[in-house]
């Protein structure tokens, strides 16, 4: 959407494409257009900059961070899985999510290697799994904090590669987190039409009651 937002005959094609309405002027808004890139675009916080320096330089520390996460999210689904407290659907829904959490875990370990550095290695976690209900209220938090922390980190990402296979991966989390909000009795998208970012102390400040 920058590119699109500093290009104008890219822009011209989008606006033909989208219709130049609604959601597509509201998008190229928020990116900015050529005069207003620096003021209007979501570059990282010095926050954000000092806490991804723990993970590394660049778009490996963000592959790192976001690997990071799906480590804890592996983790949770694998023992809520094994804790016996789902049957039917409610089980093969926790696997399936699990599975795909763990497929990306092995994405991004991959996606570090060819960037040349080492993958984050994986958290000691523990999670409370006292009974069904709760265990899937949190499992929509995870969903839901684990969708807006790739959004939160999408404009710092640098390769088009990273950032496709990061999209990638927020699609799916987006989608895991609908399932379980409706399960839970929420709307699918709890924040309306657009979706809102996390940046990354807020999302590591969240999931800090999870290590071990």
């Amino acid at each position: 959407m920058r590119r699109i937002a500093r290009d104008p005959v890219s822009r011209r094609r989008f606006f033909a494409i989208s219709g130049g309405t609604g959601a597509a002027g509201a998008l190229l808004a928020a990116c900015g257009d050529d005069d207003d890139m620096s003021s209007t675009a979501s570059p990282s916080t010095p926050a954000d900059d000092e806490m991804a320096s723990q993970f590394g330089e660049g778009d490996l520390g963000i592959v790192n961070y976001a690997l990071t996460l799906e480590y804890l999210e592996a983790a949770f689904y694998a023992d809520a899985a094994r804790s016996g407290l789902f049957k039917g659907d409610d089980q093969a829904l926790i696997e399936q999510i699990g599975q795909a959490e763990q497929e990306h875990v092995d994405a991004l370990t991959a996606t570090a290697k060819q960037l040349g550095g080492q993958p984050a290695k994986e958290p000691k976690a523990q999670f409370p799994l006292d009974d069904a209900a709760s265990v899937l209220k949190l499992a929509a938090t995870v969903e839901n904090l684990g969708a807006a922390a790739y959004l939160g980190q999408a404009a710092n990402i640098e390769s088009p590669e990273v950032l496709a296979a990061a999209l990638s991966i927020h699609s799916v989390e987006g989608r895991h987190a609908a399932v379980l909000n409706v399960l839970n009795g929420k709307p699918p998208t709890p924040d309306g039409a657009f979706a809102k970012p996390a940046d990354m102390q807020t999302v590591l400040d969240s999931v800090q009651p999870f290590l071990a």
